[in-house]
């Protein structure tokens, strides 16, 4: 039986995201994305929360493009994507260890679920070539 790596989270963008170009020329978006959970204590009655950060990476050309062109900071959306742990030494040659959500071509899905608070996200550029609405519209019923 073959393994399975899948991960799915919902979340808000920390910032904008980062695109940069592999050697290729391929588009690749990075971003930090947080998760919160929330609960009331049963005896108190208060509140808690604690949120997790995530960092995503997109090799998908056209998620990419869409982060790119639709997401920033405080965005909410929903990622699936596959566990993927790099390891590095640092300066003081102590092994670190470092998990990513990385979203590839194949099995990658990324929907953008509106902004957080109103501020996220930005905004379409408009296109001229946009088709001009049908104000005159027909209420009756074609059958």
């Amino acid at each position: 039986m073959s393994s399975l790596n899948q991960v799915q989270l919902i979340g808000n963008l920390g910032a904008d995201p980062d695109i940069r170009y592999s050697q290729a020329g391929n588009r690749i978006a990075t971003f930090s994305m947080a998760t919160t959970e929330k609960w009331t204590v049963k005896d108190t009655g208060e509140i808690k929360e604690k949120t997790e950060w995530h960092r995503v990476v997109v090799f998908s050309e056209g998620l990419a493009g869409v982060v790119e062109k639709f997401a920033g900071k405080g965005s909410r959306v929903f990622v699936q994507g596959r566990l993927q742990t790099e390891k590095w030494t640092d300066d003081a040659g102590v092994e670190r260890w470092f998990t990513k959500v990385v979203l590839s071509a194949f099995g990658g899905k990324l929907v953008l679920l509106g902004d957080a608070g109103g501020g996220g996200g930005r905004e379409p550029e408009p296109s001229s070539a946009r088709e001009p609405e049908n104000t005159d519209l027909d209420d009756e019923i074609p059958f």
